[in-house]
């Protein structure tokens, strides 16, 4: 067993116990390696181990090693901030966006999205805490954004994604998400995923009702490359 296969294995099992505290199937999370800063080789034994969905942030960083694994028919998300003028190679070879903040963006990639592929699964990123330094619309801002990228064709809304302000407790930023996904969907607009939780934290976000965690050093250890 390789050092990846020991922190996965700790890892589901934390996953499982969450899940099961909060009364849910562990199925109902999926655990999404950020692999951004790794190499190809720390990829495919993840992959090896059980994971089939991998996060990057870089775009020039990502291409080459999604080259270089292309065989293993993986799961891509793209996590990191996103430019209007660097959009074409995520809406052309990544399955997720989770950093969709507002209209132009999401108009880049649903133009840009090849017709010969599925619709892009995206998530609106959330600024909880109004961070300057951080993407994300204002939660107030989230409902019109919703609605408008739900008339893209090339895009499919599947919810909403945080990083959690730095003050107060992220447990109570991943309930106030939670509450905002469901405060919308009351509203008619239907969203299934909640991508909240890192390697420090993703257990309270599971408690909270995240679907989708976003796990890198706990997998990893420190970033190799």
């Amino acid at each position: 067993m390789t050092e990846i296969t020991d922190h996965l294995a700790d890892i589901v099992e934390r996953v499982a116990r969450a899940t099961q505290h909060a009364h849910r199937s562990a199925a109902s999370v999926t655990i999404v390696a950020i692999s951004k800063q790794q190499p190809s080789s720390a990829i495919i034994e993840a992959h090896r181990a059980g994971i089939e969905n991998f996060g990057e942030s870089y775009v020039q960083e990502a291409l080459p090693k999604m080259d270089a694994v292309a065989d293993l028919g993986l799961t891509w998300h793209f996590v990191g901030k996103l430019q209007a003028n660097k959009t074409r190679h995520v809406a052309e070879r990544f399955d997720w966006v989770h950093t969709v903040d507002r209209l132009r963006i999401a108009e880049r990639l649903n133009e840009q999205r090849p017709s010969f592929a599925a619709p892009q699964n995206v998530l609106i990123q959330v600024n909880q805490g109004g961070e300057a330094q951080k993407g994300g619309a204002a939660p107030t801002e989230v409902a019109g954004l919703a609605r408008s990228i739900a008339k893209l064709p090339r895009l499919k809304l599947r919810g909403l994604m945080t990083l959690p302000p730095q003050s107060g407790a992220p447990a109570d930023w991943f309930a106030e998400l939670a509450a905002l996904r469901a405060l919308l969907e009351s509203d008619g607009i239907v969203l299934d995923t909640l991508s909240m939780g890192m390697s420090a934290d993703f257990e309270e976000a599971i408690i909270a009702g995240a679907t989708l965690v976003r796990i890198g050093t706990a997998i990893f250890g420190q970033r190799r490359v």
